[in-house]
């Protein structure tokens, strides 16, 4: 069944003309807000090993994991030749630019490497860097995958975050040769509904970007969010909550904007909840149907705005 939005995989298969496989990597990259640049502690929500739970083997060597990654992939989809690395954990380009450069060569000269992807925060994009991915742009395709996580200075600063929006905005401007996926969490304290969705809106009209990620906020053990969590700082969202969150924030998504992620993945021994989180494909298919009832798509009501306005 086609989706009702911009799918990363259509994507992919637009630009690169088949399947093709983004391959995680640890680079042995530290957080500005971890080693005490910016602040101590990391974000609260995030847990001592970062995002790279599911990197098979994270601490051999880059090339290694590499290779390991493949033959990961290769054992459900053996014809696929083409590959994205990601450099997924932590903060990919916080340290200097000769740092930067070494740790990526070693993955994106590997044959079948059509591009790079890399998570980072807008803090950490000094113009050296830029001037680097804009050089990496004329050889493959790049894109900076660019923590947000909310828009709202008073939930940042209750989860540690140590920037603010007007930063990200900033960066955003300053790095127009790469693409840009934004990355918001739904769920986090305090935070309503309304303005889950405000997020959303605030990072599709305020910046030029090209894609985003929404994810839904994972309660891990070990991480500082628990204490939130058990002082009745934090309620985790129902699925029937997020569906509704995730629905009403790709209506006012332009169509153009790809989307590379709704949901998320969390390893099963470390999540403390949302539980029906772990049930990956039964909530992309409660979007799919919530969608579908509505009769709504991405964009639906950017449409509908622009026209009222013509």
């Amino acid at each position: 069944m086609k989706k009702r939005y911009r799918t990363v995989n259509d994507y992919y298969r637009e630009i690169f003309g088949e399947k093709i496989f983004k391959l995680p990597i640890d680079a042995g990259f530290d957080c500005p807000n971890r080693d005490g640049t910016v602040a101590h502690g990391g974000c609260t929500f995030c847990t001592v090993s970062g995002s790279g739970d599911a990197i098979v083997a994270p601490e051999a060597p880059i090339r290694e994991q590499f290779y390991h990654e493949i033959d990961f992939m290769h054992r459900k989809w053996p014809e696929v030749q083409k590959y994205l690395v990601y450099f997924q954990n932590f903060t990919n380009t916080h340290a200097p630019l000769e740092v930067i450069k070494e740790r990526y060569e070693q993955a994106i000269n590997e044959p079948g490497v059509v591009g790079i992807n890399i998570g980072t925060r807008p803090d950490c994009l000094p113009d050296d860097v830029i001037d680097y991915l804009a050089e990496l742009t004329e050889r493959m395709h790049v894109t900076v995958e660019l923590g947000l996580q909310t828009t709202y200075e008073e939930t940042s600063e209750l989860i540690n975050r140590a920037h603010s929006y007007d930063l990200y905005v900033e960066t955003v401007k300053r790095a127009p040769k790469a693409e840009i996926v934004s990355h918001l969490i739904n769920g986090l304290p305090g935070e309503t509904h309304e303005m889950m969705v405000e997020n959303v809106r605030r990072c599709v009209t305020d910046n030029d970007i090209q894609g985003i990620k929404l994810h839904l906020l994972h309660l891990m053990t070990n991480t500082r969010m628990q204490r939130d969590y058990h002082e009745g700082r934090l309620k985790l969202l129902s699925q029937e909550e997020y569906v509704s969150i995730i629905c009403d924030q790709l209506e006012i998504i332009p169509e153009d904007i790809v989307i590379h992620r709704i949901t998320g993945d969390a390893p099963r021994d470390m999540l403390i909840g949302p539980m029906w989180s772990l049930n990956k494909w039964e909530v992309l298919n409660a979007i799919d149907k919530e969608m579908e009832r509505r009769d709504s798509w991405q964009g639906c009501k950017v449409a509908n705005e622009k026209e009222e306005k013509a």
